[in-house]
């Protein structure tokens, strides 16, 4: 048989992936894996007929319990809160389940607005192709009732998603054009990469100066780039990963200061998510090479 601990190693990116989806920060996820690896060496695992599934309950249930407890923390939070992002320069080992923008930070954005238990219900169905019969179990609810959640959360995602996925090529096309005229300061090229009503949601939590209501309009949104960009010195932009997809890592005198994801509609950007909240972002400095590129 496998040595427990082997079993639990081969898991955890399942593990982390499911509660970092669940929750959007990586150290609140990182938590719940280890409590679940404490309690799986606490249990008698002679009992245990389905170690993976019992893993995944676990996980899942403490993960609902965190996320209740987040709810009041997270509504008196200053301006719009947004998941704290994954900056791997290589894709996350779970992204072997190869379903295309399921950690994306847009993608979480919309996760935000289902309840806990719809939010486990369509991630264990939807993205990590859990059965009916065990996420019943998992939820201590009827089959027939589980499938209503994952219906209606279903639902509620895909209205607010784009019609079209954009491949990664496309967005990395966009985020250079973007650059290019923000370094050009063009207005008129700026306008021209946003959708008439494109949104731009800025996560500050307090900490640094950000919106506090996302900015709607390309208009208004290319006035208030150019303004607060217009007197930084020593800034720096490249093309980086976050979260799996292609997005930008912004320096200022050579301190990681903002992560930047796109979501595109019709071939412009659509929505812009900036993190730059400190408590957010680690602590990097500027690569040697990094550059308006």
């Amino acid at each position: 048989m496998e040595d427990s601990t082997a079993l639990f190693e081969r898991l955890r990116s399942r593990l982390f992936g499911l509660a970092y989806r669940m929750l959007g920060v990586r150290g609140d996820a990182e938590d719940i894996v280890q409590e679940t690896y404490l309690r799986w060496h606490e249990t008698d695992r002679s009992v245990v007929r389905n170690p993976e599934a019992w893993l995944v309950t676990t996980t899942t249930r403490m993960a609902i319990d965190r996320l209740r407890r987040l709810k009041t923390e997270r509504e008196a939070y200053k301006g719009p809160w947004l998941p704290e992002p994954i900056l791997s320069e290589v894709p996350p080992p779970d992204r072997s389940l190869d379903l295309a923008s399921d950690l994306s930070l847009a993608f979480l954005v919309l996760l935000e607005r289902l309840a806990p238990d719809e939010r486990a219900a369509f991630l264990l169905h939807d993205v990590f192709d859990c059965s009916y019969p065990d996420i019943s179990r998992i939820l201590e609810k009827s089959e027939a009732a589980c499938r209503q959640t994952v219906a209606r959360a279903r639902d509620r995602v895909r209205t607010d998603r784009k019609r079209f996925e954009a491949t990664a090529a496309e967005k990395t096309s966009m985020l250079r054009r973007f650059m290019a005229a923000l370094d050009a300061r063009d207005e008129q090229a700026l306008l021209s990469v946003f959708t008439t009503d494109a949104t731009w949601t800025a996560d500050g939590g307090g900490r640094v100066a950000a919106s506090p209501m996302p900015i709607v309009g390309a208009s208004q949104i290319v006035r208030a780039v150019l303004g607060f960009t217009r007197n930084l010195t020593n800034q720096t932009m490249r093309l980086a990963n976050v979260n799996g997809e292609p997005g930008l890592h912004v320096y200022i005198e050579g301190r990681l200061a903002a992560v930047m994801a796109i979501d595109l509609d019709g071939g412009r950007i659509a929505d812009v998510y900036a993190v730059v909240n400190p408590d957010k972002l680690p602590v990097t400095d500027a690569p040697p090479s990094a550059s308006s590129q």
